[in-house]
């Protein structure tokens, strides 16, 4: 898992609400066992036509929306069937956080064993990102993991992470590279059974 210290991107903003894991990645594209790709298929069923033509309205196609790093999506962001293709979707796309009132509980457990932040701000901070968005398209929010901090040009928002998963992002490890970081001590441990 690559390392996330902090972020400036610009935004897409998605604010729709109740977007489940199946409109994330649609269940057709579950086969895969890796990331690779994964990126062409999120919200597949919005961004293209029945031929696979970009349907040119749709938020992601839009020229404007090309290197944005940071979703600004609706309350109740990844509810639905517990998939972890759903963030694998989202961070091969280019995503590194996704900002909203909620999150499913097993999503947001799947984003942050992927590397992505999910965010939660209150429902008056929300509707204040979004004014603000719409009045400066171009605008740039910071993320700042160690400070859990979200900032942009009117002000910023601390955001909760539970310490477990906030140290393994700053170190860019996994559950399994966070274990393996205690190998000395583990093997230590071992030799006093012997």
């Amino acid at each position: 898992m690559a390392q996330f210290t902090n972020l400036t991107s610009r935004v897409i903003c998605l604010p729709v609400n109740d977007v489940d894991t199946d409109q994330i990645i649609p269940a057709r594209f579950l086969k895969a066992t890796d990331k690779n790709g994964m990126g062409d298929h999120l919200f597949a069923d919005w961004r293209y036509n029945a031929d696979g033509s970009p349907k040119s309205d749709f938020v992601l196609n839009k020229p404007e929306s090309a290197g944005c790093k940071i979703l600004l999506a609706g309350d109740n962001f990844g509810c639905g069937s517990s998939r972890e293709h759903a963030p694998w979707a989202l961070t091969a796309f280019g995503f590194q956080a996704v900002i909203s009132t909620s999150f499913a509980d097993i999503f947001r457990s799947n984003s942050l064993k992927n590397g992505l932040i999910p965010i939660v701000v209150d429902e008056e901070t929300h509707k204040l990102l979004l004014d603000f968005i719409e009045e400066v398209p171009n605008a740039e929010f910071a993320v700042d993991l160690e400070t859990q901090t979200l900032s942009y040009s009117h002000g910023s928002v601390k955001f909760a992470i539970d310490p477990f998963n906030k140290t393994c992002l700053l170190n860019g490890v996994d559950e399994l590279g966070y274990i393996m970081g205690f190998d000395k001590e583990i093997a230590e441990f071992e030799a006093q059974l012997s």
